[in-house]
């Protein structure tokens, strides 16, 4: 359930995000460009239904979403690629889920929940950088199932092993999309060679 993103624009992005030259305006600005690239294959497989549609010059075969979309970001550094995707899906709902991470059991805690009504019928975004341990991903998967949500995809910019091994233990039935899968954790959970703390990068903290 590991789909690994290849583009070169992301590839050239990717680069410019890792590096340690690259200040708050150019990594976000590079997060904007990945999620947005990224946005095409994690609903490639979206499902439509055939409508007619009035063209000035005749009447012809369209195409819609069965489903509503929403978007979920898990707080606070989801919300630099939530931007990218919500350019491309603006017809999308916007739900937030908030979890820190403990510095010293690296354990994730969840601070904040707030999902639109129409999350049970509808495609599920759920959208995070990092996929370092899993943990976060993994209790952010299972809030969304307990709320009714039952098609969901994960899209992260970067995964660790580890991570990916434990959210799939945990949600086999969810594709995660990834723009690449890293080296390893280190021993305080950070991805290598990773970029460091996605949300401090983004939001210049």
């Amino acid at each position: 359930m590991l789909h690994l993103v290849e583009h070169p624009i992301i590839r050239e992005r990717l680069t410019q995000i890792r590096s340690t030259d690259s200040d708050t305006a150019a990594f976000r600005h590079a997060l904007h460009d990945i999620a947005r690239l990224m946005c095409f294959p994690v609903t490639a497989n979206l499902e439509t239904s055939v409508t007619e549609v009035e063209t000035p010059l005749t009447k012809t075969d369209g195409h819609e979403l069965i489903r509503p979309i929403v978007l979920v970001p898990i707080l606070r550094a989801g919300a630099g690629m939530m931007q990218g995707f919500s350019e491309i899906l603006s017809e999308a709902s916007v739900g937030y889920i908030g979890l820190y991470r403990d510095e010293k059991t690296h354990q994730p805690h969840r601070y904040y929940c707030k999902m639109p009504p129409n999350l049970a019928e509808a495609d599920v975004i759920m959208i995070d950088p990092m996929l370092a341990t899993g943990g976060s991903a993994a209790d952010a998967a299972d809030e969304l199932k307990e709320l009714g949500a039952s098609r969901i995809h994960f899209a992260c910019l970067i995964a660790a092993p580890e991570g990916v091994k434990v959210f799939e233990e945990r949600h086999p039935d969810i594709p995660v999309f990834t723009a690449s899968l890293d080296e390893r954790l280190n021993e305080d959970a950070y991805i290598v060679p990773g970029l460091g703390d996605a949300g401090d990068r983004y939001f210049g903290t």
